[in-house]
């Protein structure tokens, strides 16, 4: 299939607008608390909000059962979801330093979680990768086949803890040597995906959004309107997002 990529937003209401209408991810923690949700009119993927649980409480302090009861009234509700990230314990230094355990015992966390979430809701969760290193990926490559679950069959294998990476050649290197598997790059800059983005499955980014605010002025085109910076502007992302597109040559 050919690459597809996800736009972060932290505005949910973009999945309602026609005027975008472009594969959006958005995370858990922007979705939890909204009462009334409507139907989507683009697909879109469902972020966990791990990053952010874990780098303020050390742990998940949202249970399996609570995020599988979530899932189910996106899919009811919103619709058009093509996939979800399970709970997972991302393995970045500052993560690490949080919750005092170690890549290991992340990986360990992550594949439980993905089983039990997957026994809760099928297969519109997704298995994902965690570590540091490239031997630590390739470790939990081997933990998941251990724990009974076949990478190689699967549509869709996330691979986390990349997008705070700076170093390009690092991430390329990581994301070519992991491609035997479907991956969706999580968060990846737009310099990593060039030249790799034909051996992935998918990504997706909300880099755009810093962009726009260290930018400090709304576009030319958003001149006397409402916002200060285009930190949240649709017009922004989607010229962006066509930026990246062009650059990675998918269009």
């Amino acid at each position: 299939m050919p690459f597809e990529f996800y736009l972060g937003t932290h505005m949910y209401s973009w999945l309602y607008r026609e005027d975008i209408k472009v594969p959006l991810f958005v995370s858990y923690r922007r979705l939890q608390f909204v009462r009334r949700l409507k139907s989507a009119v683009t697909n879109w993927a469902l972020d966990s909000g791990g990053f952010t649980e874990l780098n303020m409480f050390g742990e998940w302090r949202t249970s399996s059962a609570q995020y599988a009861d979530a899932v189910r009234r996106l899919q009811a509700e919103v619709g058009n979801l093509d996939f979800v990230a399970p709970q997972d314990w991302m393995c970045e230094p500052v993560v690490l330093a949080k919750t005092r355990r170690t890549v290991s015992e992340h990986q360990d966390l992550t594949i439980l979680n993905f089983k039990d979430l997957r026994d809760q809701l099928g297969p519109i969760v997704i298995p994902v990768l965690q570590g540091w290193t490239k031997d630590e990926y390739f470790r939990c490559v081997d933990k998941y086949f251990e724990a009974g679950v076949d990478l190689n069959t699967e549509p869709r294998v996330g691979i986390g803890s990349v997008c705070r990476r700076s170093a390009t050649s690092e991430i390329k290197d990581l994301l070519l040597s992991l491609s035997f598997l479907k991956l969706h790059a999580f968060g990846v800059k737009k310099r990593g995906l060039v030249g790799v983005s034909d051996k992935l499955r998918s990504s997706d980014s909300l880099a755009w959004a810093y962009g726009a605010w260290k930018l400090g002025q709304p576009l030319p085109e958003c001149l006397g309107g409402t916002h200060k910076n285009c930190a949240n502007c649709f017009r922004y992302a989607l010229k962006w997002r066509a930026e990246l597109l062009a650059m990675i040559g998918t269009v």
